[in-house]
């Protein structure tokens, strides 16, 4: 080749384009192809190198394209990815914080508890996590390159596998698919089903979902699982330690199992911290200090708070893996061991049943069921909170309040606490004697049967079981038995439950909601409309007075209104209690309906009520101001018919031929007020007949001054609404209406 010639060689070999490598074939050649006899290059010579540059490409393309149809191929011969079968987990019951309450086994016994790695685990885990098992997992699709060349060359020199280079992607498809050894073709199916997982998930979907099925021993998958079985805590705030332990013990979980192996778990997670102090994950002194630390030799059990509504909750929501409930956990766990104590302290087979209720929402924030839910000689699993029981005395405030409505009597009004027969009963106190003539508001306080009772049958038995019936109180009765006095004494069937929803009534002013444990995916859906009681005026009247309740021994007064009751034989002690926050209702007895003897309300219950109180964390709230209407004024200030009150059947020997009736306006009628035309046409009218005078006149509660002798005066009406109007006349007798003023 001639001189000329190498130098055109050689400047070709430089300023050529890069072309694709064949065997046999250099750029000298191809060039040297090109020259003519003279040494220039043949004018064929770019198109030709063109045209086996295009050749080698259709050649790439046609292998990539024969290479994704095989990948295709493989990947749908493999089927589908059993994801939602992974999605399966353990029920779990969480409060209204989102802290665990109680969790259910899967059907075959495995607990797995679901968990989301930004809201649910520690930092600290997550960064030991990526630096011992992943370290680019935010940056690979699947795969990681870098960290399967490093297995394969460790294959080649040492003979066999020394390290997966699994990315954790590729550990979440084993889990998904377990392999039961490890080969070639194994991993292979793991690449495809890795990259099959990252187009389908987003990277914290994947972390969430393997951070749910990694193995941890035994029956145990997932962090949370294992973090609560072996450590007693949620994986949010974990020790250097226990992170680490944590990391090593999914590589090889029965052979590391805490409560089998413990010895080797450590050596585990000595070899995790070792390896992060080599990769200045950590520093050697940290290390240090989490190598001290013990390792668990033995698992915890899973958590069972508020069994009984869990399980009530369990029944009723449907496939639903997680159930909020209203309950408060940090509250629930401080009352379910008083509930214990205090009935270990009260005898055997007695149990004790606690429920709290938020006033304004009428949210369900502690149920406490019975003593001990394991205990089978206090009947444990049976919910007392919602056993039909005997109410005892509790029943009375509402007398009164209905009392406090009608305007017939006022708390300060003085009432007679004698022998009295309705037919054949005859009430009498629960000491047995008789106080005299007493204030109402001491007749409440100190639970003397017979005024209760001689109010009861002023208010009507059955206007005051359909009110509560109203209010959301379902009140069992006897089998083909109407409401009777009796009932003001016990003589009927109620829950703790619908109990404290009642006793919500009085600080709510009259109106009560509907008791809530199950809370709503969104909680905005809230429905619950609120019910009548009674008027605002009136029930806190009642609040008021049972503020005033003696309280037991050691407690401090005038802090929360409570009331209590026990029923005929010994059988049930209540006290229901609330300020302006809660409502707390306590029950004590045998769950099967055995006497206790001694068994007393104020006695056994009412000091559960005020621990309960106490233990809540929180100073008792003051209970609402007065509502407009309410008459608040010592007994001398009272108009003259409130000052004392006089039964049906006294005001007959008085001689009271009639007692008064309003004869207009009619009960339930429709009053138009034209307030335009001035004063004068705005007033309206109210007729009397019958009753001793003087007749006194009240609008809501409020006295607007006497009658004269005609029996007939001219009011100013309220605003638009409901108005109560009542007549008094001067021996107690009363008559009240109520209208609707447009």
């Amino acid at each position: 080749m001639s001189e000329g010639g190498e130098r055109d060689t050689e400047l070709g070999g430089r300023n050529a384009p890069q072309t694709p490598s064949c065997p046999g074939l250099t750029r000298a050649s191809i060039a040297r192809g090109n020259e003519g006899v003279d040494g220039r290059v043949k004018p064929g010579h770019d198109a030709g190198r063109g045209r086996s540059t295009k050749r080698l490409l259709a050649i790439a393309l046609a292998f990539i394209a024969v290479f994704a149809l095989a990948l295709t191929a493989y990947t749908i011969s493999l089927g589908l990815l059993p994801l939602q079968e992974a999605k399966a987990v353990s029920t779990t019951i969480v409060d209204r914080h989102g802290k665990l309450l109680r969790a259910y086994a899967m059907a075959d016994g495995r607990w797995r508890l679901p968990v989301s790695a930004k809201k649910d685990v520690d930092p600290t885990y997550l960064k030991l996590l990526f630096a011992y098992e992943d370290q680019r997992f935010y940056e690979h699709h699947g795969v990681d390159p870098r960290a399967l060349a490093r297995a394969a060359i460790q294959l080649g020199s040492h003979g066999h596998i020394v390290s997966g280079g699994s990315t954790i992607t590729m550990q979440l498809a084993r889990l998904l698919e377990p392999r039961r050894q490890r080969s070639l073709h194994a991993k292979l199916r793991q690449i495809v089903r890795a990259l099959e997982l990252e187009q389908k998930l987003s990277k914290d979907e994947i972390l969430d979902l393997y951070l749910t099925l990694a193995p941890y021993g035994g029956n145990l998958e997932g962090i949370r699982a294992a973090s609560i079985a072996y450590f007693g805590k949620e994986p949010k705030r974990l020790s250097l330690a226990e992170a680490a332990l944590l990391v090593a013990l999914p590589q090889s979980p029965e052979t590391r199992r805490l409560d089998r192996h413990p010895e080797a778990a450590r050596r585990g997670r000595d070899r995790v911290l070792d390896r992060m102090v080599s990769e200045n994950v950590i520093s050697a002194e940290e290390a240090a200090q989490a190598k001290a630390q013990a390792v668990p030799a033995f698992r915890k059990p899973m958590p069972i708070l508020a069994p009984h509504a869990a399980d009530q909750a369990a029944a009723v929501v449907k496939d639903q893996p997680i159930i909020r409930l209203t309950l408060d956990a940090s509250l629930q766990k401080v009352l379910e061991p008083l509930a214990r104590d205090r009935a270990v302290a009260l005898g055997p087979n007695v149990s004790v049943g606690i429920i709290v209720v938020d006033n304004d929402s009428g949210d369900v924030l502690a149920h406490v069921g019975s003593a001990d839910y394991f205990d089978e000689k206090r009947a444990g699993q049976v919910d007392m909170t919602r056993a039909v029981r005997s109410p005892g005395s509790t029943l009375k405030p509402f007398i009164y309040g209905l009392a406090f409505e009608d305007g017939f009597v006022h708390p300060e009004s003085l009432i007679e606490d004698r022998p009295v027969r309705f037919g054949s009963y005859a009430p009498e106190n629960f000491d047995m004697t008789f106080q005299g003539t007493v204030p109402v508001r001491k007749a409440l306080q100190l639970s003397l049967n017979v005024p209760a009772i001689v109010l009861l049958d002023r208010v009507g038995a059955s206007r005051l079981s359909s009110r509560l019936k109203q209010a959301g109180g379902n009140l069992v009765l006897p089998k083909d038995e109407a409401p009777g006095l009796a009932m003001g004494l016990g003589g009927v069937g109620v829950t703790l439950q619908d109990l404290a929803q009642l006793y919500a009534g009085f600080p709510r002013l009259g109106t009560t909601r509907p008791l809530r444990e199950i809370m709503a995916a969104d909680d905005k859906d809230d429905a619950r409309e609120p019910m009548r009681l009674m008027d605002a005026a009136a029930a806190w009247q009642v609040g008021n007075v049972l503020l005033g309740t003696p309280p037991p021994e050691n407690a401090a007064r005038n802090r929360i209104a409570f009331k209590t009751g026990t029923s005929y034989g010994y059988r049930d002690a209540w006290s229901v209690g609330f300020d302006g926050r809660v409502t707390i209702g306590v029950w004590v007895g045998r769950p099967d309906g055995a006497p206790v003897p001694g068994l007393i309300g104020r006695v056994a219950a009412a000091p559960i009520l005020f621990d309960a109180f106490a233990r809540s964390g929180k100073l008792p709230a003051a209970l609402p101001k007065p509502p407009k209407g309410a008459l608040v004024a010592s007994n001398s200030k009272l108009p003259l018919p409130l000052r004392r009150f006089r039964p049906i059947g006294e005001l007959v020997r008085t001689g009271a031929e009639q007692a008064p009736h309003i004869q207009f306006p009619l009960n339930g009628s429709r009053i138009d007020v034209d307030r335009a035309a001035g004063p004068d046409a705005s007033v309206m009218p109210v007729k009397v007949s019958g009753g001793v005078l003087p007749l006194t006149m009240l609008v809501n509660g409020l006295p607007v001054g006497e009658i004269d002798s005609r029996r007939q005066r001219l009011i100013d009406p309220p605003g638009p609404g409901f108005a109560r109007l009542t007549v008094i006349d001067a021996t107690g007798a009363a008559d009240t209406v109520v209208v609707r003023i447009q």
